[in-house]
C-alpha cells in the first residue's frame, strides 16, 4: 500500500509539472476558458423503491456474515445509548463503525467490509426484517393494558421495540419478565417461525419458548429488553431471537449513529451508464420544447475526484488554489476532444493493438484501461495515431491462436466466471468468502502457500456417470461377443466407433462394450418382463453384453430384521438353485429359457401378472425344460435338490451381495456398465447411447484397444462397491456445514470429542470424520449407533468416529445411564481396541433391548449394570471403574451435558432436534425415522467425500511444511482435525467448477502483471478492452486493485483487424465512496455517474447497465433519455436523471422428475395470509419461469386449478433478502393416478371449445377485435368482463385505476385489452394519440397495458390522470430478459423483441386475449358497417389462452434463438420472427387494407385504408412527425387535444413551442 500511495503521489507531482507546461498552449491557442466551460454534463442516480435503511444495523448483519458471534459482539458495542456521541456528522458515524468492525476483523477482510457497507448490500436483508415485524404487528392480538405502556401513549404501529410470543406482543421489560416467569414456561403452542437468516442468541435452549425481538440496537428501548433475553437465554428459559427493525418514527429515539441512513433514500451503486451515439437516420425526435423547470437541483459544482487522462483535479486545485481558472480550462481542454464516430479503413486496421500498448506503456495500466474504454469517442483518434510495437502485436495474434480474438475471459483463484452474469454484488460475495476461508486457514497455522494451493486447486470432477461395482460369481452372462460363434461374422476394428452413422443405427462390433447386467427377484412380474425383453433383444442380435444377477426379496427382508441368522426356503430361492442347476448341468441358453418358462407356465404369457410365483410354478416350467434332453427324470433331480440343499449357499449368497450392493431398493434395474438406470427396453437403448460417447472418447485417445477389457477398465478406475442415491445423488441435493466456527469457540464440543478408531489404526492420520449424532431415545438412533460400531469393526484404514448422544430431556434414566458410560469409556479408554469390542457388544445388547423412549421397565437399569459389568470382565476392563462410575450416576449433569451438545447440533449446525445424523467432513446426512444406514452406506459415505471434497485437500495439508508450530502439536489428531475443519469450510464454498488454462498463454509483452506476495486472492483474465464486457471489467479490476490488492494477469486480447469503432458509447461505472456521507451533517448523498462534457450537437441516447436481477425504470428525467441533445439544455450546465430500482428478480428453473420441463405448469406468490399476489407459468425453454419481488419473506405454491390437481409440490418458503435476488431450482412430480395426464388439455378449458382449425380460429378472433372497435350491440349484451384484478405486492401501480364515475358507467360490455410499447417522448407522444382514438371510438370498458421499463416520468405521471379524465383503466407490466435467451444489444430492437417473445408470461394469467397496437402506427379506420370514420392504431389480435396452450412462445423463442445469433438475421426482428415461425407457430394474414404503408403501398389503394402505419421511409428520410401531419390530417386534432391535457398536469403553458424540423 505504502508503494501504491508513493505512485500516486508521484503522478501528483507530475501532474502539477505538465499543467504548468500545457497550460500556456492551451490558452495560447485561441480556445477561451468561457466558450470551453460552456460544455455539458450528465449525472445519473439510482435509488431503491423502499425506505431507507440505517447504517449501523447494516453493518451488523454483514458482521455476521463471517460469524455469528459477532453479531452479537457488535450488540454488545452498540447498545449503550451514548455510543458514537462524539459523531456529528454521517461520515464520523460510519467511520466509527468502521473503526469499531476493524478489532474484530483481520484485513483484507475488514477492508472488504467497509466497502460492502458503502455498497449497501444489506439494505435488503432490514427491509425484510421490516415486512416481518409489521405482520407481527398485524398478526397477533396485544393486550389491553399494553397501550398504556407504549412510550407516549402512542398507537401499536408507532412502537419501536416489541417481544413476539406467536401468542402476545409485549413491549416493555416488567410485561417480558411476568411472560418469562409464568405463561413462557412450557409454552410450545402458537410460537413464532424461526428461519435460517435469524439471529438466534448463542446456546439458546432448543426446546425452550421462542422469543422474537424486534428492534434497533442503539434506540432507548432497546437495552433493557436485550438484558433481560439475554440472560433469560442464558438461564434455558428462551430461545431468544433479534430481528433488527428500527420502526418508522422511531429515529428520534435511537442514538447518535442509529438513525444514519434512515431518513435518506438507499442511492445504490454497483451498476453502469451507457450514453450511446445514436443513429439518426430518421430523427425520430419531439419537438417539444421543455417549458417546466428542472426537478433536481443543477449541480454547481462537477465531481473534481474524477480522474481525466490520469490527473485528479481535486488533488490539483489543493495545492494551486490560485491557478483554478487556468487548472479548469486545461481539464475542461482534455475533455473536449474531437468526438469521432467514424474512421478511415486505415486508421482502424491496429486500433485494438494500439489500444493494448497505450494501456500497458501506463503507469497505471488498469487506469488506463477503464479510462480508454468509458471515455473511447473522444480518445479514439490519438489512439489511431500512436505509433505500434509489434512485439505486442505478434504476441497478442499467437495467443489469439488459443483464444478467439475479443473473447473475453474471467477467473478467480482458478475458478472460471461467467463474466455475463458478473455484477459487482456477486464478485464482492466471491472475493468475501476466499478471505472469509483464507483467513480461516491461517489460524489453524496453515502456511500461506497451503492456503494458496487449496484455494486455488480443481476440483475432482463430480461425475454424473455413478457405478456399481458388481463383478464376481453372482453375474451370469447370456452372451459374450468376443467368443461366441454367433458373432463371428461381426468385425473387430474398433476404429468403426468414430464413423458417422445414421441417427439410432448400431454398431456390430464383436467385443464386449456394452456389459447390460439385471438385477431383480426372479418370482416377480418385473422380473419376467426382464427375462423376456432380454431374450427378445438377445435375439434380435442387439450388441450388447446381456447378464443376470437375481436375489430373493424374502431373503432380503431376513437380512433387514434380524441379520440374516435365519432364511427359510421361498419361491425365489428355488428359482435360483434350479437356475444354477441348469446352467452346469446344461447350457447358460437353457437356464435364461427356463426362467421365462416359469412365467409362462403361470399366465399362459399373455400378461406379468403381479401375482406371487407358487413352487409349483416353478417346477412345472422346471420339468417342461429339461424333459426332452434329461439325462434323468426331472421329478428326481428336484427330489435330490431339495434332499440336499444343492445350490442353496450359492443363491442366499445371491441376495447377500444384492443387499450389500444396494440395488434392491430397485426392485428391478439394470447396470449398464455399472451405471445405474431402470429395466426396460428403451432405457437399455438410452443406456447404450449415453455411454456410447465415452466409450468413443477413450478409444479415440487409444486408452480402449482390441484387448482391453472394458468392463474392467471402467469399474476399476472409478466405481464404488455400493448404491445408495441418497448418499450418491445431485450436489444441490447435498447439505454441507462449516465446523470451523464451531470449532474455534471457547468450550466447544469438538474439542470435547475423543474419537473412535478401527483396530491398530490410533496412531494414523485419518482424513476422514464421521460424526454422529444420535437420538439415544430413538429406535433409529440405536440402529445407527450399533452400525457405527459395525464400521469401526470393519476395519477402515482412514476415517475416524466422534460419537455426538443425546436424549429429550423427559427421557426415563436407562438412556441417560446408556449415555454416561458410553461417553466414560470413550473419554477413559478409547486409545485402547478393548474399548471398541466393549462399544460394540454394549451397542448390540442396547438394541435389541428396544429401549425406546416411553421404556419403563423396572428392572431395567439393573440389567444395563449386569451386562455392562459381565462385557468389561470379558473384555478385560477395570469392572472397579464401572460399578465406581455407575454409583455417581446424575441425569442432571448428563442433561447439562445435552444442552450444550444440544447447542451445538441444532443452534450450530442446524439439524431438526429428534433427527439421527452423520457429518462426514461438513457432509450432513441424515437418517430418516425408520430408515436404514448400513455399515456398507458407511463405507460408501466415506470413499465418495475422500474422492470428491477430501483426498486433495489431506495431500497438500500432509506436504506443508509448519513454521511457528510447536512440535509437539503435530499429533495425527492434529493433523485429523486440520483436515477435518478445511474439508468442512470448502464443502460450503459456492464457486463454478469450471476452469480455464490461462497458464498457455503468452504473457511477457500483452499482459498487465501486478504480482503481489502472500496475496490470497488471484485474478486471471483475457480481456479486449474495446468490448462491453471490457468496459463492464474494467472498473471491477480496479475495485480490487484499491481495497484488497490481488495478484493479478491480464491478457489483452483486442480484435486485431477492425472493420468498424467497437465502441461507439461513453460508460460510467458507479462506485461508492467515503465521499457519499456527509461531512456536515447526518445525511446520506449516495453515489452518482458524471460524465463531464459530453459533446453537444451529437444525440445520445441514456442506458443502464445493470445487475441481471434488477428491474428499474426513471423516476426523475426532464428530458428524453432516449435523445439527448445536450445544446438545448439552454442554461442548465447538467442533464439529470434518477432511475429506481422497482423490484428484484426471483427465476428459477423447473423440472419434472425423468421428464421434460413441466411447459405451462403455474406457480403463485405471496405471503401466509394472501398467497396469490404474483404469478407466472414455467416455460419450456429449460425450465425456466420468473416472478419480480421485493426483499421479504414469500412462499411459492401451484397454482389453483389444473397444475394444482396434476402435480405436487408444497409450498416453499422464499427468502429475498439480497440485492443479487434469488435463482431456486425446484422438481416436481405428478399426483399417483395423474401420470399420463397432459398439463395443456385443450378439452379442460370451456375457452378452448370452439373451432381448432387454424382458418376457424383466425376468423373468429378477428371478428373478435373488430366487433370490440365497432362496439357491435348484440356482443354488448352478451360479453362480460374479461379482465381479472391480481393484488399488488407494494411494487405495482394498482391495477384498476379510478376513471371518472359516468365515463365508466357509459362503457359497456367485455373489456378490450390494448398493449404496446414505446420509449422516447415522441412515441409516448404517439402513444397518447392512440389511447385518444381508441377511446373516441368505442363504447367498450378498454385497459391498456404498457411495457413500463422504457416509459418516462413524465408519461407515468399523466397517466393515472388520463385514466380519470377520459374513463380507462392500466397496468404497467415488464419481463426481464432471461440470461439464458440471446440478448439484442440495440435498444430499440429490444423494444421489438418485447413486442413478441413474451406474450406468454408477461400478462397475468387470468389475462384471455390482447390486442398489440404499435405506438408508431396512426390509425385511419372506416367502418364498413356504418359509413363513419373511426381513428385507431393499427392492430394485431393474441388469443394468450391458445398462445399459451400450444406453448406458442416456447416455440418463438426457440427459433429466435436460433436465428438471433447471426447478425444478418431479423433486420426486422417483430415482423421477421413470426413470419419465418409460421410453421409452429399459425398466423392469419390481413388483407392489404388493414395495414397501409406508404412506401410500399400506393396513394391509390390509401382510401380504402383501415389502418395506417408512419413506417420509416429509407428514400426520403422525412422525419415521423412530418410524415404523420401530412399523410393523415385528422393526427393533428389528437395530438393537439393530448398534448393540452399534458400540458395541464404538468402546468405548463399551453402553447407548446415547436422547433423547425431542419433542426432536428
Amino acid at each position: 500500500m505504502a508503494a501504491a500511495r508513493g505512485s500516486r503521489s508521484g503522478v501528483s507531482r507530475a501532474a502539477l509539472a505538465l499543467v504548468a507546461a500545457v497550460l500556456v498552449g492551451c490558452l495560447a491557442g485561441g480556445v477561451s476558458a468561457a466558450e470551453i466551460r460552456r460544455q455539458k454534463n450528465v449525472q445519473v442516480a439510482l435509488r431503491a423503491k423502499w425506505a431507507g435503511t440505517p447504517l449501523l444495523l447494516e453493518a451488523n448483519e454483514l458482521l455476521s456474515k463471517e460469524r455469528k458471534d459477532y453479531f452479537w459482539d457488535f450488540v454488545g458495542q452498540w447498545k449503550e445509548l451514548d455510543k458514537g456521541s462524539e459523531c456529528l456528522t454521517a461520515k464520523c458515524c460510519v467511520q466509527k463503525i468502521v473503526e469499531n468492525v476493524r478489532s474484530l476483523l483481520s484485513e483484507p477482510l475488514a477492508s472488504v467490509f467497509e466497502f460492502s457497507l458503502t455498497l449497501r448490500s444489506a439494505s435488503p436483508r432490514l427491509v425484510l426484517y421490516r415486512q416481518l415485524a409489521e405482520e407481527s404487528l398485524s398478526s397477533v392480538p396485544v393486550k389491553d393494558d399494553a397501550l398504556e405502556q407504549i412510550p407516549g401513549n402512542g398507537p401499536v404501529e408507532e412502537t419501536c421495540c416489541w417481544v413476539d410470543t406467536g401468542s402476545t406482543l409485549l413491549f416493555n421489560p416488567a410485561d417480558l419478565h411476568k411472560w418469562l416467569e409464568g405463561s413462557g414456561k412450557g409454552d410450545s403452542t402458537g410460537q413464532p417461525e424461526l428461519f435460517d437468516f435469524d439471529h438466534v442468541y448463542p446456546r439458546s435452549n432448543i426446546t425452550a419458548p421462542v422469543a422474537i425481538f424486534y428492534g434497533a440496537v442503539g434506540t432507548k428501548c432497546f437495552k433493557e429488553l436485550h438484558v433481560h433475553l439475554a440472560e433469560a437465554s442464558k438461564q434455558g428459559k428462551v430461545r431468544y431471537a433479534l430481528r433488527p427493525v428500527l420502526p418508522s418514527g422511531c429515529q428520534a429515539s435511537s442514538s447518535f449513529c442509529g438513525s444514519i441512513g434512515a431518513a435518506d433514500a438507499v442511492t445504490l451503486s454497483g451498476y453502469g451508464v451507457e450514453l450511446a451515439l445514436k443513429n439518426m437516420e430518421y430523427k425520430a425526435m419531439d419537438d417539444t420544447a421543455i417549458k417546466k423547470g428542472v426537478a433536481l437541483e443543477d449541480p454547481k459544482t462537477e465531481d473534481l475526484s474524477q480522474e481525466v487522462r490520469g490527473f485528479i483535479f481535486s488533488k490539483i486545485l489543493e495545492r494551486k488554489p490560485e491557478l483554478n481558472a487556468e487548472i479548469m480550462a486545461f481539464r475542461d481542454s482534455l475533455l473536449s476532444s474531437t468526438v469521432s464516430d467514424t474512421l478511415e479503413v486505415w486508421e482502424l486496421k491496429d486500433l485494438g493493438h494500439q489500444t493494448a500498448q497505450r494501456i500497458l506503456h501506463a503507469s497505471d495500466p488498469l487506469q488506463s484501461m477503464q479510462e480508454i474504454n468509458q471515455n473511447f469517442p473522444s480518445i479514439v483518434s490519438s489512439l489511431s495515431r500512436m505509433k505500434l510495437d509489434d512485439s505486442i502485436k505478434d504476441e497478442i495474434i499467437a495467443n489469439q491462436r488459443m483464444v478467439p480474438p475479443g473473447k473475453s475471459l474471467m477467473a478467480l483463484n482458478g475458478a472460471l466466471i461467467n463474466i455475463e452474469d458478473l455484477d459487482l454484488y456477486l464478485l464482492m460475495d466471491m472475493v468475501r468468502e476466499e478471505l472469509s476461508l483464507a483467513d480461516q486457514f491461517i489460524r489453524l497455522k496453515l502456511p500461506q502457500n497451503a492456503v494458496h494451493k487449496i484455494l486455488s486447486a480443481a476440483l475432482p470432477a463430480e461425475s454424473n456417470s455413478f457405478r456399481v461395482d458388481f463383478r464376481g460369481s453372482h453375474v451370469h452372462y447370456l452372451n459374450n461377443l468376443e467368443e461366441d460363434a454367433l458373432y463371428k461374422r461381426w468385425r473387430s476394428n474398433l476404429q468403426e466407433l468414430l464413423m458417422p452413422v445414421y441417427p439410432g443405427q448400431m454398431r456390430y462390433i464383436r467385443k464386449n462394450l456394452f456389459h447390460a447386467v439385471y438385477v431383480f427377484d426372479p418370482a416377480s412380474a418385473c422380473g419376467a418382463e426382464t427375462i423376456d425383453m432380454i431374450l427378445s433383444m438377445h435375439q434380435d442380435n442387439v450388441p450388447v453384453r446381456f447378464g443376470v444377477i437375481m436375489y430373493s426379496s424374502r431373503v432380503i427382508n431376513v437380512i433387514e430384521e434380524n441379520d440374516g441368522s435365519k432364511s427359510e426356503e421361498d419361491t425365489s430361492t428355488l428359482i435360483m438353485r434350479l437356475f444354477l442347476y441348469i446352467k452346469e448341468t446344461y447350457s447358460t441358453q437353457l437356464a435364461f429359457q427356463f426362467l421365462s418358462d416359469i412365467h409362462s407356465s403361470r399366465s399362459g404369457g399373455d400378461d406379468y401378472s403381479e401375482e406371487p410365483v407358487e413352487a409349483h410354478h416353478v417346477e412345472e416350467a422346471f420339468v417342461d425344460s429339461l424333459l426332452s434332453g434329461a439325462k434323468s427324470h426331472p421329478q428326481d433331480v428336484l427330489l435330490k435338490l431339495q434332499k440336499e440343499n444343492l445350490y442353496k449357499q450359492e443363491a442366499e449368497e445371491n441376495s447377500r451381495f444384492v443387499h450389500k450392493l444396494g440395488l434392491y431398493k430397485l426392485q428391478c434395474c439394470l447396470l449398464m456398465n455399472g451405471l445405474v438406470h431402470e429395466s426396460n427396453e428403451d432405457a437399455t437403448m438410452n443406456a447404450m447411447n449415453d455411454e456410447l460417447p465415452r466409450i468413443q472418447e477413450q478409444v479415440y485417445y487409444g486408452h480402449i484397444q482390441s484387448h482391453t477389457d472394458v468392463l474392467e477398465k471402467f469399474l476399476s478406475e472409478s466405481s464404488y462397491k455400493r448404491y445408495n442415491p441418497s448418499i450418491t445423488g445431485k450436489s444441490t441435493e447435498k447439505r454441507f456445514v462449516s465446523l470451523f466456527a464451531s470449532y474455534h469457540q471457547e468450550d466447544s464440543v469438538l474439542h470435547d470429542i475423543n474419537y473412535l478408531h478401527s483396530h491398530g489404526t490410533t496412531d494414523d492420520v485419518k482424513p476422514v470424520t464421521h460424526l454422529f449424532a444420535v437420538d439415544l431415545s430413538s429406535k433409529t438412533g440405536t440402529k445407527l449407533l450399533h452400525e457405527a460400531m459395525r464400521y469401526l469393526m470393519d476395519g477402515p484404514n482412514r476415517a475416524r468416529v466422534g460419537l455426538l448422544l443425546y436424549a429429550r430431556r423427559d427421557s426415563v434414566s436407562t438412556i441417560l445411564l446408556m449415555k454416561d458410560i458410553i461417553d466414560r469409556t470413550i473419554s477413559s479408554f478409547s486409545n485402547t481396541e478393548k474399548a471398541l469390542n466393549f462399544l460394540h457388544g454394549l451397542c448390540k445388547f442396547y438394541e435389541g433391548q428396544h429401549m425406546a423412549a416411553s421404556s419403563a421397565v423396572g428392572d431395567s437399569i439393573s440389567t444395563i449394570m449386569d451386562k455392562v459389568y459381565s462385557l468389561a470382565a470379558e473384555i478385560a476392563l477395570p469392572v472397579d471403574d464401572y460399578r465406581a462410575w455407575l454409583t455417581s450416576f446424575s441425569a442432571d449433569t448428563v442433561l447439562k451435558g445435552i444442552d450444550k451438545l444440544s447447542d451445538f447440533l441444532f443452534g450450530q449446525l442446524g439439524l431438526e432436534f429428534g433427527s439421527n445424523a452423520v457429518i462426514t467432513n461438513g457432509r450432513i446426512f441424515v437418517v430418516g425415522e425408520g430408515g436404514s444406514f448400513l455399515t456398507d452406506d458407511l463405507g460408501l459415505l466415506e470413499s465418495m467425500e475422500y474422492e470428491l471434497r477430501t483426498k486433495y485437500i489431506h495431500e497438500i495439508i500432509e506436504e506443508v511444511e509448519w513454521t511457528g508450530v510447536d512440535p509437539d502439536y503435530l499429533t495425527s489428531k492434529f493433523y485429523s482435525d486440520i483436515t477435518m475443519l478445511v474439508s468442512s469450510s470448502m464443502s460450503v464454498r459456492e464457486r463454478p467448477s469450471e476452469r480455464a488454462h490461462f497458464e498457455i498463454l503468452n504473457a511477457e509483452h500483452s499482459a498487465i502483471k501486478l504480482n503481489i506476495m502472500n496475496s490470497s486472492i488471484h485474478i486471471d483474465a483475457v480481456i479486449d478492452p474495446l468490448s462491453p464486457a471490457g468496459q463492464k471489467i474494467s472498473p471491477l479490476l480496479r475495485i480490487l486493485w484499491r481495497w484488497i490488492q490481488p495478484s493479478m494477469r491480464i491478457v489483452l486480447n483486442p480484435i486485431s483487424s477492425l472493420a468498424d469503432l467497437p465502441l461507439k458509447n461513453y460508460y460510467r461505472f458507479v462506485l461508492p465512496s467515503m465521499d457519499d456521507f456527509s461531512s456536515t451533517d447526518y445525511s446520506v448523498h449516495g453515489p452518482k455517474a458524471f460524465f463531464s462534457n459530453m459533446p453537444l450537437s451529437k444525440t445520445l441516447t441514456m442506458n443502464i447497465d445493470v445487475p441481471e436481477p434488477w428491474l428499474v425504470e426513471p423516476v426523475v428525467a426532464i428530458h428524453d433519455l432516449d435523445n439527448i441533445l445536450l445544446e438545448n439544455l439552454g442554461d442548465v450546465r447538467t442533464l439529470q436523471a434518477v432511475f429506481e430500482l422497482e423490484v428484484l428478480l426471483l427465476t428459477g428453473h423447473c423440472m419434472e422428475k425423468d421428464r421434460e420441463p413441466p411447459r405451462g405448469l403455474q406457480f403463485i406468490l405471496g405471503t401466509k395470509q394472501r398467497p396469490h399476489l404474483v404469478d407466472t407459468l414455467v416455460m419450456a425453454n429449460l425450465g425456466y419461469w420468473q416472478m419480480k419481488v421485493s426483499p421479504g419473506v414469500w412462499y411459492l405454491q401451484l397454482a389453483p386449478g389444473r397444475s394444482a390437481d396434476l402435480y405436487e409440490l408444497p409450498s416453499k418458503l422464499v427468502a429475498i433478502d439480497s440485492l443479487r435476488g434469488k435463482l431456486i431450482h425446484i422438481e416436481v412430480q405428478k399426483k399417483k393416478g395423474k401420470e399420463h395426464e397432459d398439463l395443456l388439455n385443450a378439452a379442460d378449458d370451456n375457452h378452448f371449445q370452439e373451432k381448432t382449425d387454424n382458418k376457424g380460429w383466425n376468423t373468429n378472433l378477428l371478428k373478435w377485435a373488430s366487433s370490440f372497435i365497432s362496439g357491435d350491440a348484440s356482443l354488448k349484451k352478451k360479453a362480460e368482463k374479461n379482465t381479472v384484478s391480481i393484488s399488488s405486492v407494494g411494487y405495482l401501480i394498482p391495477l384498476n385505476v379510478t376513471a371518472d364515475r359516468a365515463l365508466k358507467d357509459a362503457r359497456q360490455g367485455e373489456a378490450i385489452n390494448i398493449f404496446s410499447v414505446a420509449s422516447g417522448h415522441l412515441y409516448e407522444r404517439f402513444l397518447k394519440i392512440m389511447i385518444l382514438s381508441v377511446l373516441k371510438n368505442t363504447q367498450r370498458p378498454v385497459k391498456f397495458w404498457f411495457i413500463k421499463n422504457y416509459l418516462s416520468p413524465q408519461f407515468k405521471d399523466v397517466l393515472p390522470h388520463m385514466a380519470q379524465e377520459y374513463g380507462f383503466e392500466y397496468e404497467l407490466i415488464t419481463y426481464k430478459w432471461p440470461t439464458w435467451l440471446h440478448k439484442q444489444k440495440e435498444k430499440q430492437r429490444i423494444i421489438w423483441a418485447y413486442k413478441i417473445l413474451f406474450l406468454d408470461v408477461i400478462f397475468p394469467l387470468s389475462l384471455r386475449k390482447v390486442i398489440f397496437v404499435d405506438a408508431d402506427q396512426i390509425g385511419f379506420w372506416k367502418d364498413h358497417l356504418r359509413g363513419r370514420p373511426y381513428h385507431i392504431s393499427a392492430l394485431y389480435v393474441v388469443d394468450l389462452a391458445k398462445f399459451r396452450q400450444t406453448a406458442a412462445g416456447d416455440n418463438l423463442r426457440v427459433v429466435y434463438e436460433t436465428l438471433s445469433k447471426d447478425p444478418n438475421s431479423l433486420s426486422n426482428l417483430d415482423q421477421d420472427l413470426p413470419n419465418y415461425a409460421q410453421h409452429s407457430v399459425p398466423i392469419f394474414s390481413l388483407p392489404q387494407e388493414w395495414l397501409w404503408c406508404e412506401s410500399w403501398c400506393g396513394n391509390a389503394t390509401k382510401a380504402r385504408a383501415k389502418t395506417i402505419d408512419l413506417c420509416n421511409n429509407p428514400m426520403t428520410k422525412e422525419p415521423k412527425l412530418q410524415g404523420a401531419k401530412r399523410i393523415v390530417p385528422e393526427w393533428v386534432d389528437f395530438d393537439s387535444e393530448a398534448r393540452q391535457f399534458t400540458a395541464r398536469i404538468l402546468g405548463e403553458n399551453a402553447e407548446i413551442a415547436e422547433v423547425h424540423f431542419s433542426t432536428l
